[in-house]
């Protein structure tokens, strides 16, 4: 997932303003930090996605993004 899909599939699921919300003040206990303190380490877009899906308990099937190609499909 590059940086790019990443920030769309935060846009489409969480919309413009609870997406930055998400990015700058949600903790991501599995990745020691917030989403955006993740990326600026070099944590894969994909793994940030994937924890973030976890504890926001989005839906399996959304969880390659909307309007995404589902990777494993």
């Amino acid at each position: 997932m590059r940086l790019s899909e990443f920030q769309r599939a935060m846009r489409e699921e969480f919309g413009d303003v609870y997406a930055g919300v998400l990015m700058r003040e949600h903790w991501l206990a599995a990745l020691g930090g917030t989403a955006t303190e993740a990326l600026d380490r070099g944590v894969p877009a994909r793994e940030v996605w994937q924890a973030l899906c976890v504890d926001l308990q989005v839906p399996e099937a959304r969880r390659h993004g909307r309007g995404l190609i589902d990777p494993r499909g």
